[in-house]
């Protein structure tokens, strides 16, 4: 972790802004009319321009090519990158890749690194990460069908997977996958049952069923959301992350800072709606000479949403200040709170701001609709906010002596 002083941060902050403001923003037209593969070359001129200013990849240390920012640190630079769908993407920090490197970086071997880790902070090649099911609910990880099976034979060790995942995020194009599967079924500890196994996505027997619409748009490559299958998958022993049994431990890792890295891109969407809010309230009249600024129902919506926005980010870099000083245990409780009051904080600000625009909310000629689509799911993934504001309550009842 690299000691950041308030002054260099600030710099960096303002930076970056204009980087987005200047780089990213005027690429946003032609993605939303003719998708992500459009604007491939202004994507690849602006993750130079990120490489050759020392803002790779954020995330990580100096040792596999980063700013090796703290999670604080790196929160406030994510709301930044979060005013554009291409701000992550651009200093290579996107989800599910920026998850993925930081597991390969601590559980990865040397052989490992050199193969998966390696190429994916150079920006070279993309992953994703295969965890959810149809058939069972996300919301308890316990609840996994596919399965890694290992065998010995003639062609050495090796693990056999079987099953089926679905919203397996940016599979379309990624050169391999990090499978949660389950490897030891009778483990008298359910949380031991599965293992971390990377999976190279042109395998023999890994299909690509496809890339799941959400809301009408399929999506493509970094911006889609695919359903897989295992057909007899197999790959050498070599290939699982970590230690067997240790997969919702390594997950656990993944998740904590993860969410902050949800959260202060969605307080980002929200700062950039917010200001295309205010600007078309200040600008449509509706009548001659009153402004739809005028009206007690707008005033309200921006005074509520200013306020909860400034509530969401301080709750936020608290949580990430926790984890940075104590560790992701320490901050549970704080991470499932932001989890879901910030993700209700972007559907609030995201509906308004919409309504604000009236017809030309529902379009796709402004950016709102779009983030309608994408960021709906942000109740729902990463435990939905019923699961997370459950976890709240039970540990506040736990303090007036009721175990629930």
């Amino acid at each position: 972790m690299t000691t950041t002083t308030a002054t260099d941060m600030d710099t960096l902050l303002s930076d970056v802004r204009n980087f987005v403001e200047e780089r990213l923003i005027p690429l946003e037209p032609k993605l939303r009319t003719d998708g992500l593969a459009a604007i491939s070359s202004g994507i690849e001129s602006a993750r130079e321009v990120a490489k050759e200013n020392g803002w790779w990849c954020p995330q990580m240390n100096a040792e596999h090519g980063g700013m090796g920012l703290s999670l604080h640190d790196f929160g406030r630079l994510s709301e930044v990158l979060g005013r554009s769908p291409l701000g992550h993407l651009a200093l290579n920090c996107q989800a599910p890749d920026a998850g993925n490197m930081e597991i390969l970086a601590d559980h990865a071997s040397e052989a490992q690194k050199d193969a998966f880790l390696d190429p994916l902070t150079a920006g070279e090649v993309r992953s994703c990460f295969a965890m959810t099911e149809p058939e069972n609910a996300g919301s308890n990880p316990k609840q996994l069908s596919t399965t890694a099976e290992r065998v010995s034979d003639e062609n050495g060790e090796a693990y056999v997977l079987n099953g089926h995942k679905w919203f397996t995020t940016g599979a379309d194009g990624a050169d391999f996958t990090i499978v949660m599967a389950v490897t030891n079924p009778d483990a008298d500890n359910p949380y031991q049952r599965a293992s971390m196994i990377i999976v190279p996505m042109d395998a023999e027997g890994l299909e690509h069923v496809r890339k799941i619409p959400i809301m009408g748009e399929e999506g493509e490559g970094w911006l889609s959301h695919s359903e897989l299958r295992f057909h007899d998958v197999r790959v050498p022993v070599d290939n699982r992350l970590g230690p067997e049994k240790h997969g919702f431990t390594i997950a656990q890792e993944r998740l904590g800072p993860g969410r902050i890295h949800h959260c202060m891109r969605w307080i980002g969407i929200c700062e950039r709606a917010f200001e295309m809010m205010c600007e078309r309230a200040a600008s449509r009249e509706l009548s001659p000479g009153t402004p739809l600024a005028s009206k007690q129902t707008i005033q309200n919506w921006v005074a509520e949403s200013r306020a909860r926005i400034d509530a969401a980010r301080l709750m936020v870099l608290k949580a990430a200040r926790t984890i940075d000083e104590k560790g992701a245990r320490a901050a549970r409780v704080d991470i499932s709170t932001i989890k879901y009051f910030v993700a209700d904080t972007l559907h609030e600000v995201l509906d308004q701001a919409i309504q604000v625009h009236g017809a030309l909310g529902v379009t796709d000629d402004t950016l709102l609709s779009f983030w309608y689509r994408h960021e709906r799911g942000a109740s729902i993934y990463d435990g939905p906010s019923e699961v997370h504001k459950s976890v709240v309550a039970r540990r506040v009842f736990r303090e007036y002596g009721v175990n629930l």
